[in-house]
């Protein structure tokens, strides 16, 4: 099978939460020692916690404030949607919702919701 021939696929909804269910885990799981050091930082000390705060405003070394803010708004979106997408796995295994419809829909409001929950909790990061 050639590149280009893979590229005109178009993948349903459900398997597009299915392949970013899957990355979310991963990026949780590759930003772990980042979870670890926000947590740590955090709670020590009032001190800690003021370094912990400059670094999203002023940044570290020749790094920028906005990409750690870029690094937790992804570590935010892998969050809810890893949440948002194992709560859809659940209720269809508990309920036997396995139709194609249900499938479909409810992929679409993961997307959306995961999605809508990320920018909340993005405009509250950068703004406010």
């Amino acid at each position: 099978m050639r590149l280009i021939d893979a590229l005109g696929y178009s993948l349903p909804p459900a398997g597009l939460v299915s392949i970013l269910h899957r990355a979310s885990g991963v990026v949780m799981f590759v930003l772990l020692p980042f979870i670890i050091w926000m947590f740590d930082t955090s709670v020590t000390s009032e001190i800690t916690y003021s370094q912990f705060t400059s670094v999203f405003g002023a940044g570290v070394g020749f790094l920028p404030g906005w990409i750690f803010k870029c690094v937790a708004l992804l570590l935010i979106w892998a969050f809810l949607h890893h949440l948002v997408a194992g709560v859809r796995h659940l209720w269809m295994d508990a309920t036997h919702a396995v139709t194609l419809e249900f499938g479909h829909q409810s992929a679409w409001v993961t997307l959306v919701v995961s999605l809508a929950l990320t920018a909340a909790l993005g405009l509250k990061l950068f703004f406010f």
